[in-house]
C-alpha cells in the first residue's frame, strides 16, 4: 500500500530533518560536508524551494523552508536525500548495502513568525549546542556561516525570511 502523500500547503514554512540510519556519522571530515552542500545547490537549482535557513550535523541535518507551491517540498527533499544517499555510497563503494537515512525526511509545521524565529534559532545553533563550536557563526555548514562568510553565488541558495530578522540575531543565537 502507497504511504499516504505529505501535505505541505505552499506559502506556510515547515521544519525538516533526517538523520543518518542508526546515528551513523554521515560527515566525517570537510569533504563530506562540502559534497552535501553541492548538492543541496543542484537541488535548489532543480527545485527552486526558498531555504530560510539550515544546519548540517555529523549525522543530521535541519531545514527551514516556504514553499512556494504544494508538491515543491516533498519533490526537493526525495531528490536531495535521494542523490545524497547515491552519491555517498558511490564516493565510500558501498553501494547496495542499505539505506543511508533512518526513513523519510521528516516535516514539522511552522505555527507563525514569532515561532519562525524560534524554529531558525534552534536551527542555527544546533551546532553550539553540540559543543562543537564556541560561536554559532563559526560552523561552517550553516546558513548563519554562508549569510555572514561567502561570496557571490555562494548565498544563492538562501531566500529572505518572510519576517525581519532581529537586529541582535548573532548575539541571539549564541545567548544559552
Amino acid at each position: 500500500m502507497p504511504r499516504r502523500p505529505r501535505i505541505c500547503p505552499a506559502g506556510m514554512c515547515f521544519h525538516v530533518l533526517n538523520r543518518a540510519v542508526a546515528r551513523l556519522t554521515l560527515f566525517e571530515k570537510p569533504e563530506d560536508y562540502e559534497a552535501f552542500e553541492r548538492v543541496l545547490e543542484e537541488a535548489v537549482a532543480r527545485v527552486p524551494l526558498p531555504v530560510l535557513s539550515y544546519l548540517v550535523m555529523p549525522n543530521h541535518w535541519h531545514f527551514v523552508v516556504r514553499p512556494q507551491t504544494d508538491s515543491e517540498l516533498s519533490e526537493f527533499f526525495r531528490w536531495l536525500t535521494h542523490t545524497h544517499t547515491m552519491r555517498w555510497h558511490a564516493h565510500y563503494h558501498t553501494e547496495g548495502t542499505g539505506h543511508l537515512y533512518q526513513g523519510r525526511f521528516k516535516t514539522f509545521p511552522v505555527e507563525d513568525y514569532v515561532h519562525l524565529l524560534v524554529v531558525i534559532r534552534y536551527v542555527e545553533r544546533n551546532a553550539l549546542r553540540a559543543n562543537l563550536v564556541r560561536k554559532a557563526e563559526d560552523w561552517k555548514y550553516s546558513s548563519l556561516w554562508r549569510r555572514m562568510n561567502a561570496k557571490g553565488t555562494e548565498t544563492s541558495i538562501l531566500s529572505d525570511w518572510p519576517v525581519a530578522r532581529p537586529r541582535q540575531w548573532r548575539a541571539l543565537i549564541n545567548k544559552p
